[in-house]
């Protein structure tokens, strides 16, 4: 089966103003407002922040499609929005010592080579990509492991219970985003070589 790589000519009237795409600008915002409410100890208010911006990441392609508002810039709004928040939150979990500063360096180097391959096929070969279910189980790790390191008040008493599961997180988000690069390169490299691409 072929993997969904549409051509920018095959995305019919680009639609600037949708709800989607506010979703997706939603998710970045929300970083500032979280950070504030976690350094003032608002904890309960920080992972509501927290858990609508993990909504809004589930939320705004299907609602992209439920109300046929597909267009090109939400293409690309919607994985830049995924890969700002991702670092920021990292970025602060890792400034405070919750996670190690090379996870941070990989997921930086990892979201910058994968967007600008994405950048260049539109560009050069003007093609868009998607996701690959491997990035998309990624994410959804790389949450968990964001959620229970900076949530404070655990649900389950004591503290290595968030311990063992920010660090299990880590590890099961680390193999898949290394595993979804190499996807991803090889769907580049397929691209940059004129083949058909083909689902990995």
């Amino acid at each position: 089966m072929a993997e969904e790589v549409l051509t920018t000519n095959e995305i019919s009237k680009e639609k600037l103003l949708t709800f989607s795409n506010a979703l997706s600008v939603l998710r970045v915002v929300c970083v500032p407002f979280f950070i504030w409410s976690h350094q003032a100890g608002e904890n309960s208010l920080a992972m509501i922040i927290f858990a609508i911006a993990v909504a809004s990441d589930w939320f705004d392609g299907k609602v992209a499609r439920w109300t046929n508002t597909v267009s090109d810039l939400g293409k690309i709004l919607d994985p830049l929005a995924d890969k700002i928040t991702g670092i920021l939150v990292a970025g602060y979990a890792a400034y405070i010592n919750e996670i190690p500063f090379w996870f941070l360096f990989l997921l930086v180097i990892r979201d910058g080579l994968i967007f600008s391959g994405g950048i260049y096929a539109k560009r050069k070969k003007h093609l868009i990509t998607t996701s690959l279910w491997a990035g998309k189980v990624a994410v959804g790790f790389l949450a968990g492991m964001l959620a229970a390191a900076l949530w404070r008040e655990p649900f389950f008493d004591p503290y290595l219970s968030r311990v063992f599961v920010r660090d299990a997180c880590m590890w099961i988000s680390l193999f898949l985003l290394l595993y979804s690069f190499g996807q991803y390169a090889v769907r580049f490299y397929d691209i940059l070589k004129g083949k058909p691409v083909k689902m990995l």
